[in-house]
């Protein structure tokens, strides 16, 4: 048997950055520095599906703000 043909029984957590970026991460690990759990776990596949109904907007939250305020900027 290849590693290929082995599941993925892992377990994992979806973390958040301050940039509003989704990843997962395994359970049993400690979350990176900058990431949040968000309070979702379960299955590769369960959490990746959680994360397309949850994360709308791909832009960074930084870059989101900045196009916000220059649209505000020419409306005004």
């Amino acid at each position: 048997m290849s590693w290929d043909d082995t599941e993925d029984t892992t377990i994992y957590e979806v973390v958040v950055n301050h940039e509003e970026q989704y990843s997962i991460w395994p359970a049993d690990r400690d979350v990176p520095l900058g990431w949040n759990k968000v309070g979702k776990s379960g299955p590769k596949a369960e959490c990746l599906a959680y994360i397309d109904e949850v994360w709308t907007d791909m832009r960074p939250l930084s870059l989101r703000k900045a196009m916000e305020a220059e649209q505000a900027r020419q409306t005004d």
